[in-house]
């Protein structure tokens, strides 16, 4: 996949196997989890396995998740985007089109998180043409809540998930007549 995204601040490209230490260190940090499933990572091989599953989802659905770097230095920050879920069924879902990201905990607070997602959902909706696009958020996750709801996104229920937690369901749709 060669497409590369940018806004004012970051550069969004194809994860790639070189971005695994990053990424490992992100997910690693307990913090990074809290909101997650409370399973940070133990061993780069779990960087390397997502990136590999990343990159399925490329060639299968021509969009997943992607890199997320600041153009100034080269950071990688996270990834961010939009992936095609199909391998599970989420708030009794399948097969739908999902908005999500993740970032580095040096790197929160500072509108990176807003700057990516008023990207992919203008991306999602006016080039791919993506009828709604949908995002689950922890319901205690306050900082990404604000950030799906400032960039256009509806909350639309709480739902609890099979191990007892409860999530936000989000969805925006796409309002272009004449798709």
């Amino acid at each position: 996949m060669d497409l590369i995204l940018e806004t004012e601040r970051l550069l969004l490209r194809p994860l790639e196997f070189s971005d695994a230490e990053a990424m490992f260190a992100m997910d690693s940090n307990p913090e990074v989890h809290k909101y997650l499933w409370q399973k940070p990572f133990q061993d780069i091989a779990e960087s390397i396995k997502i990136i590999e599953y990343v990159r399925e989802q490329y060639k299968t659905n021509n969009i997943g998740r992607f890199a997320t770097i600041i153009k100034e230095t080269g950071e990688f920050i996270g990834w961010t985007g939009i992936k095609f879920v199909d391998n599970h069924v989420e708030n009794g879902n399948t097969n739908f089109f999902d908005y999500g990201y993740r970032l580095n905990e040096k790197y929160w607070g500072k509108g990176y998180a807003t700057e990516a997602t008023k990207l992919w959902l203008d991306y999602g909706l006016n080039q791919m043409n993506i009828d709604k696009i949908h995002a689950y958020t922890h319901s205690e996750n306050i900082a990404s809540n604000i950030v799906l709801r400032k960039t256009g996104m509806t909350f639309m229920e709480e739902y609890i998930a099979e191990d007892g937690v409860k999530w936000n369901w989000w969805l925006i749709e796409n309002q272009k007549e004449n798709r």
